[in-house]
């Protein structure tokens, strides 16, 4: 009899086995939807289900064990799938394995918690809490992605510690409010910006607005040193090294703090604080919407039609991490521009992974390095799909844009941390 029962469960094991399959979500140009697939493979992850990504196979696409509910959801959310028996997803696997072969399957192992920094407050935009989008909450909603509010006060409480993946946007660290004064310092969202940022900088104990930020990039520099990683785009980017150099030092002029700047503020930056840039010069002119010498956003001489970066190709088993960062369905990706555009590459820290580049211009768009235990990415400009995204412009309605290479790398940098730790490499 056991004899009998033994020879049923192998049997019913075997049949299991053999009816076993996988669904692909392919990543090239057979998917129809390629923002929202990343949010299904962030879905599968927030399931505890076992999840790989194919690094540099059909480009970069996602494999897991196939079920109704998840059959159901890709059709749901109109993304294309292939169902395959495992049989031949080993193939697959093996053929990604080969030596020759410049791919790796890298698994996935949890859904990582995510924090946006932004104010939480209205200033009488619209509806809108600034009177500007952010890419990554856009692509982030788009694709289903959940994510957490933070800003100033809950990084200085330690809030950070909760989570795998931090995002700064457009965002001013020096204290000059964006150096928006000359355009819009009449316009009420700028004055109730002011007041809100001086409000929030009393009551955390600091009398410049300036010395309250200066205190939170410090607290985000440790949080990466500890092991988080940091994803900044637009004026978050170069602001960010911008006031780690300056740190201790007054750049701000009169109508951004009260009192005047210090006039030898250049000589005294200290490069050795920051992550991406140096030598660098600061933009003496308070009225300019400019911070530094690092944006080629307003001396660039690009015609918009022919306004592309080239994503470089790295070794998929050897580099993983860049290689994860830089997977697309095409190496060519349309420009676009920001108070922070492109970052001119003669500033650049020579430890600097440069991941994708204007390189007739000789500006640097995409940009990565580890920190301590932890990693930061820098992506120069606003909106991938508005070239130039105004003050009070409308959001950029992604249904109109789901195969995006420009938002596709935001989300590459989502799911970087879910990769599994033994397997990357730095």
């Amino acid at each position: 009899m056991m004899r009998r029962i033994l020879f049923l469960s192998l049997f019913l094991l075997a049949a299991i086995q053999m009816r076993a399959a996988y669904m692909i979500i392919p990543m090239d140009e057979e998917q129809r939807n390629h923002l929202k697939a990343y949010g299904m493979a962030y879905f599968i992850l927030e399931n505890e289900i076992e999840a790989w990504w194919l690094l540099n196979y059909r480009g970069g696409s996602f494999a897991f064990p196939h079920t109704r509910v998840f059959e159901r959801e890709c059709l749901t959310r109109d993304i294309s799938f292939e169902i395959i028996p495992d049989g031949k997803f080993n193939s697959i696997l093996a053929e990604i394995a080969d030596p020759e072969a410049n791919m790796d399957a890298m698994k996935l192992e949890k859904a990582p918690k995510i924090a946006v920094y932004t104010p939480d407050v209205n200033f009488r935009t619209g509806g809108k809490i600034q009177p500007w989008d952010d890419a990554v909450t856009l692509v982030l909603t788009y694709a289903e992605i959940p994510y957490d509010v933070i800003y100033d006060t809950d990084v200085l409480n330690n809030k950070l510690v909760e989570y795998d993946w931090l995002h700064l946007h457009h965002e001013d660290f020096t204290g000059q409010y964006g150096r928006f004064y000359r355009g819009y310092h009449n316009q009420p969202w700028y004055r109730e910006m002011v007041s809100y940022q001086e409000s929030l900088a009393a009551e955390n104990g600091f009398a410049k607005v300036s010395q309250l930020k200066l205190s939170v990039i410090r607290q985000i520099r440790e949080y990466v040193f500890g092991g988080g990683f940091m994803f900044a785009m637009c004026s978050a980017t170069d602001s960010y090294d911008i006031a780690l150099a300056a740190a201790g030092l007054d750049i701000c002029a009169p109508m951004y703090d009260g009192d005047p700047a210090d006039p030898t503020a250049q000589q005294k930056l200290d490069f050795s604080q920051t992550f991406a840039f140096e030598n660098f010069s600061l933009t003496r002119d308070p009225l300019e919407y400019e911070f530094s010498s690092i944006d080629s956003g307003t001396k660039r001489n690009v015609n918009p039609q022919q306004d592309y970066f080239t994503l470089f190709d790295f070794s998929a088993k050897w580099d993983p991490v860049p290689t994860m960062l830089t997977q697309n369905h095409t190496r060519t990706v349309k420009g676009f521009m920001g108070q922070t555009t492109a970052f001119y590459n003669r500033y650049l820290k020579s430890d600097v992974l440069i991941l994708g580049e204007n390189k007739p211009s000789g500006e640097t768009r995409y940009i990565h390095n580890n920190f301590g235990k932890g990693f930061w990415t820098f992506y120069g400009g606003h909106d991938p799909e508005d070239y130039r995204h105004y003050v009070n412009d409308p959001e950029t309605d992604l249904n109109l844009h789901p195969n995006s290479p420009g938002y596709r790398l935001i989300l590459n940098n989502i799911l970087f941390p879910a990769a599994k730790k033994k397997e990357r490499k730095t």
